[in-house]
């Protein structure tokens, strides 16, 4: 285990990010064009992604561990640490490059996902208040633009002269 392993980590997690930023983009696409129909299978994706998320994490943290012990520092060492830690200009440049584009990655992810609920709950606030209509007339405007909750009734009219 070395940087080498924690660099090949590193870009499968970036990968899986992206992948992330894809699903949720997907899934806000399929909110705003009312698509709703395919919303459940667009939040599946989304989940199978965040449980490679987690299991790269945890890879992440293995490598991390095994680096951290070879170069004396804490094994919890976080990223930002490692980079600090690193004798090696070249991997520090690496590491940098790997922080830089997974805290940008995030930042998309943790905007799309805050627009997402807030489609989420114009579109429940919206069944809601369908599902909350009673059922009584609505009622037309008249050419003075009030309200008639009592429109005059159908007529008909006898066209026999």
């Amino acid at each position: 285990m070395g940087t080498h392993e924690l660099s090949a980590s590193l870009w499968r997690e970036r990968e899986l990010l992206e992948l992330l930023v894809f699903k949720l983009t997907e899934e806000q696409l399929l909110l705003t064009s009312g698509k709703s129909r395919w919303l459940q299978y667009a939040t599946q994706e989304v989940e199978q992604v965040m449980q490679k998320l987690r299991a790269a994490g945890l890879a992440r943290s293995v490598e991390v561990a095994s680096i951290a012990d070879d170069w004396g520092i804490d094994d919890a060492a976080t990223l930002r640490e490692l980079t600090a830690h690193t004798t090696d200009d070249t991997w520090r440049d690496i590491l940098s490059s790997h922080l830089t584009a997974m805290t940008q990655l995030t930042r998309e992810i943790q905007e799309l996902r805050d627009l997402n609920v807030q489609y989420l709950r114009v579109a429940i606030r919206s069944t809601q208040e369908a599902m909350a209509h009673d059922g009584s007339p609505s009622g037309t405007y008249d050419s003075r633009g009030i309200a008639d909750t009592n429109p005059a009734s159908a007529r008909m009219f006898d066209l026999k002269l």
